[in-house]
Parts: structure tokens; C-alpha cells; sequence
């Protein structure tokens, strides 16, 4: 079978994490991404480090299943090229801040009368309105406004930030379901529509119980450090060899089998650890039974007897352990990407699988300005001599 998104035409003028990874997500799945990079110099994030053979690590991640285009916006004929594109396309992601697209000429309006059918997605910190709609934003700054950061780290230690980009990336899955969405309803009424998303909503969506028990009860979320915020025993706990194991045992079903696992029985009598009420009360006495019994035993045996009574529970893995994962290597999802400057490079490969179908991303990052003849002559029907004429306007390099 034929990947499902495909005919789907994406323009991805997007930078950085969230817009890209969006348009990444919807190349997986085979729509036809079309990376709109500035001329000469491309995404900022081309120039970030680590680099292989010259080419940046941070843009292969979130860039595959595309291909690139470079466009010179500050020339006329730059952008008109730019809405020729638009015409054929059925979605554009960006990530400017707001106005930015409408100072190039390419705001909602003019797009819209250009291409009735098209699906835009406009992605800021804060949102196309409001006192904080000109503030630079940032994922770690999101997080630190949103509130994540103030539920992060040890409880008397700074307010940290999460390890890996998490705003940027829900907000790439929310577009990519947003995307769908209005895709399916342009299905019914022929009608595109604009997309407004922001990091600071996407980031509050994250935070589960947090903001009605504020609102209601006034009880404002405190750092936990790798303690379960609802459930104990739920910790990370040293073993005897130096490794960690993250385990959850805070329900009265598995807080039995925890005690069996650990070969003491009693603590099922005791009052404090009786319920599963008491025994979040005290946490702290019960993680320092746990916490004994760990040091006891070196991470092997101390998992192998854990995953004997099928608790839930694993050792704290570096990515030089997740690079060599069984499981998922056994479900062929890390997967090596022949790219043109990089070479192979191995990434992490798509989370789902479809019953009917199977396929694997096959296309890696782009290089700045692949595919510019490439898509000028499919998408728009131009010659080279077409081609060349852009390319002498300077509205492309290439």
C-alpha cells in the first residue's frame, strides 16, 4: 500500500524544532515536505553544533522526509515565487514571530486569496495577540512561564528545565493532529484554514492536574524531585554498583508484589504502609525501606528479581544503552539514513506501526537547496530556462 499522506503538498517555512518536526511528521507518513529555507544561508540551526562532515546533527533530527528549497524573500521575485508554491500547496507551517509573515508580503490574507484550500499553521511563543505576543519565545523559557520548570528538579534544589526540547516537540505533534483535522474538514467544505498555536498553551497542556487544583483548591505543585507526585513507593533508587532503577509500586496490587520481590512481607502489616493512603503520607519512610533494599543488590539482580514479579521498574539506561536497545531493535525502529554529506547515520524512526501498511522513512535531511530544480519542475512545471531566470532575479542561489 501507498504511504497514507501521499499527494499531501506541505511547505515548511518553519526554524528550529517545533515546525520542522511537525513537517517531519507529516513526511513520515508521505506527504510530499518541502523545506523552504532562506537563500544562502538556510535554517539557523544548519550553523549549530555537533556537525558531521560540516552538516549539523540538530537539523538532520527534525528534518527528514523533506526536501529543500532555497528562496530569497527579500526580492520580488523571491516571493512571488513564494505564492506560486502556495498555489499548488495544501499546507504551510511557520514559525516567525508574529508579523513577520505579513512584512514579507505572505500574511494569512494574501495567502488565502492566493489558495482558498490552503491549511496554514502558525506556531509563536505566545500567540498572534495579547501583552506577550512581541516577546521572543524560546522551549526553555516557555517552560519556565508555563510552569513546568517549577515543578522540575529536587525539592530544595533551582527550578530545572526538562533534559530534551519538550515544548517544541508537543507543539509539532498538536500541529501535525491539527494539520489532520482541518485537512479532513477541508475534505467536506473545500475551505483552508489558519492554525494559530502557541508553546505556552501547548506547554500548560502538560501539566495534567496542575492548574484546576490551583484554581479550586489553592494548593500550588511543588518540585518532587524522581519521587511519583500521586503514588508510593515511586522513586529512582541507588543500587549497590552505582546504577539506578526508577521504580513504581504505589497501588496495593503492586505494592504486594514489592514486598514479596524484597523478601519482607511485614511491611504490609505495618500502619504506615498498610494503605495505599498511608503509605504516600509516608513517602519518605517507604522510600528508605526501598531504598535499603536496593543497596543491596547490584542493578542486575535488583531488576532481574523486579521484573520476576512483574513490577514496573527500570534501570536508568544512558543513550549508549538506548543505541543498543533489544526492543528496539527488535521493532526496527532506530534506522540508518544514507545521507548525501553525513553519510549512515543511525536516528530514532517512526512510533507507530499501521496494520495494513509498513513502510520506514527512507529520505534523510536535505543539504540547503537540494532539490531546487527538482520541485520548481514537478510542483510548478518550469524549464531550466524558467529556472535559470529565477535564478538570475535572485529569488534562488541554485
Amino acid at each position: 500500500m501507498e504511504p497514507m499522506l501521499k499527494g499531501l503538498k506541505v511547505l515548511d517555512l518553519s526554524r528550529y524544532i517545533s515546525g520542522p518536526f511537525a513537517g517531519m511528521l507529516l513526511g513520515d507518513l508521505g506527504a510530499d515536505v518541502i523545506k523552504v529555507e532562506k537563500a544562502g544561508r538556510g535554517d539557523d540551526t544548519r550553523g549549530f553544533v555537533p556537525k558531521i562532515n560540516g552538516e549539523s546533527v540538530y537539523t538532520f533530527a527534525v528534518n527528514r522526509s523533506k526536501r529543500s528549497v532555497e528562496v530569497n524573500f527579500r526580492t520580488e521575485a523571491g516571493q512571488a515565487l513564494l505564492l506560486d508554491l502556495v498555489r499548488e500547496a495544501d499546507v504551510l507551517i511557520e514559525n516567525f514571530r508574529p508579523g513577520t509573515m505579513e512584512k514579507m508580503g505572505c500574511g494569512w490574507d494574501v495567502l488565502h486569496k492566493a489558495n482558498p484550500r490552503l491549511i496554514m499553521v502558525s506556531i509563536s511563543g505566545f500567540g498572534a495577540d495579547g501583552p506577550y505576543r512581541d516577546k521572543p519565545g524560546f522551549d526553555a523559557a516557555i517552560q519556565a512561564m508555563s510552569g513546568l520548570m517549577s515543578v522540575t528538579g529536587d525539592p530544595d534544589g533551582a527550578p530545572m528545565t526538562h533534559g530534551v526540547f519538550t515544548v517544541d516537540h508537543v507543539t509539532a505533534i498538536y500541529a501535525a493532529l491539527a494539520i489532520l483535522a482541518a485537512y479532513i474538514a477541508r475534505e467536506r467544505t473545500g475551505e483552508g484554514q489558519l492554525i494559530e498555536l502557541s508553546l505556552l498553551e501547548c506547554a500548560a497542556t502538560l501539566l495534567l492536574c496542575g492548574i484546576p487544583n490551583q484554581a479550586v483548591l489553592g494548593e500550588t505543585a511543588q518540585r518532587v524531585g524522581n519521587q511519583d507526585r500521586y503514588l508510593s513507593p515511586g522513586n529512582c533508587y541507588k543500587t549497590a554498583d552505582g546504577g539506578y532503577i526508577l521504580l513504581i509500586a504505589g497501588s496495593q496490587p503492586h505494592f504486594t508484589l514489592l514486598c514479596e520481590a524484597m523478601g519482607q512481607p511485614g511491611l504490609l502489616e505495618d500502619a504506615r504502609f498498610a494503605t495505599q493512603a498511608a503509605r504516600f503520607e509516608h513517602r519518605d519512610e517507604i522510600d528508605a525501606a526501598v531504598g535499603a533494599w536496593m543497596l543491596r543488590h547490584s542493578t542486575d539482580e535488583a531488576q532481574r528479581i523486579l521484573d520476576a514479579h512483574g513490577l514496573v521498574s527500570s534501570r536508568v539506561e544512558d543513550l549508549a544503552d538506548v543505541v543498543k536497545n533489544p526492543q528496539l531493535h527488535h521493532r526496527k525502529k532506530l534506522l540508518e539514513l544514507q545521507h548525501p554529506v553525513m553519510g549512515k547515520v543511525m536516528m530514532m524512526g517512526m512510533p507507530y506501526r499501521f496494520s495494513g501498511q509498513e513502510w520506514r522513512p527512507e529520505r534523510p535531511c536535505p543539504v540547503l537547496g537540494q532539490h531546487n530544480r527538482e520541485v520548481l519542475q514537478e510542483w510548478l512545471g518550469l524549464d531550466e530556462e524558467q529556472v535559470e531566470r529565477l535564478r538570475q532575479e535572485r529569488a534562488i542561489t541554485a
